[in-house]
């Protein structure tokens, strides 16, 4: 960019906690103007200060991505500010954590409208405008668990795996007017919204100890203490990931974050189901009949 070109303009949904934060200082400090959209006023106070203190081009603003009416005034907001939006991300995203036979269907409603149609939402919000000028990119954050669906997290992966097919047939229907769609997969990074999944799900979790799949309950705790524990990447780490996937022309389809998804990808990939369905159940402890 030369000194007269305006920055580009990003928004970012989710962008006031978690990767969202981290994407929106990251790129603001790389010369992007972000609009960091998020529900929460406390947490948008706390951007907004750190962005006037270290003086980033970031604006946030108030947005429900499961509300037709904020998401129209989100939008509307950014285009009067910035006169176009070059880059929609798509970060909000909720998880419950339960069996399937035990999901409530408002949670599994709750679950897809703020991870599907949250994103959807935006994306018709702003792609008329794309397309009509033959620019633009939306990043959809999709998940390791996009590709692979594992005890407890059906809910969460369905929603993922519907993510990851609505964006190629996106990447596709707009290759012909120049817009690029791009899935960004990341493994576990520590952020809040383990606690906010936990919240979520603290009523399955209350109720695990005289469900007929307390093993089940039991064995994920296990293996997801194991993970978290392992985990050595950072929201940067995702962050880095996602300027790279600005820059890259053209981007590629879809981007990695944390070995451990590189792994998963490589081993959906390669392995039968049947295979890949008994390496999770041996390293849950459940390959053996209760």
């Amino acid at each position: 960019m030369t000194p007269s070109t305006p920055a580009p303009s990003v928004l970012i949904t989710g962008a006031t906690d978690g990767l969202g934060r981290a994407m929106a200082i990251f790129l603001a400090a790389n010369g992007y103007r972000v609009f960091a959209a998020g529900r929460s006023a406390e947490k948008r106070a706390s951007l907004d200060r750190l962005a006037e203190e270290k003086k980033l081009l970031i604006e946030t603003l108030d947005l429900d991505v499961t509300s037709d009416d904020s998401v129209h005034r989100g939008v509307t907001r950014v285009l009067e500010r910035a006169g176009q939006i070059d880059v929609l991300i798509n970060n909000a995203g909720v998880a419950y954590v339960a069996v399937v036979e035990e999901i409530g269907l408002d949670d599994l409603r709750r679950q897809f409208d703020t991870n599907v149609f949250g994103a959807v939402r935006l994306i018709q919000a702003v792609l008329p405008a794309m397309r009509e000028r033959r620019s633009g990119r939306i990043l959809n954050m999709s998940s390791i668990a996009g590709k692979i669906s594992t005890p407890l997290m059906g809910i969460y992966s369905s929603s993922k795996f519907a993510l990851e097919a609505l964006s190629d047939a996106l990447r596709l229907e707009l290759a012909p007017y120049g817009v690029r769609v791009v899935l960004i997969e990341p493994g576990y990074i520590p952020t809040n919204m383990a606690s906010a999944s936990l919240e979520l799900s603290s009523a399955y979790a209350a109720r695990a100890e005289k469900s007929p799949y307390v093993a089940v309950y039991r064995a994920f705790q296990k293996t997801w203490k194991g993970v978290t524990q392992a985990a050595r990447n950072t929201p940067e780490d995702c962050a880095r990931v996602i300027l790279r996937a600005l820059l890259d022309t053209p981007p590629r389809a879809r981007y990695t974050v944390t070995s451990r998804a590189r792994y998963g990808v490589i081993a959906k990939r390669l392995l039968p189901d049947r295979m890949l369905d008994k390496s999770i159940l041996r390293s849950m402890g459940l390959h053996k009949p209760l």
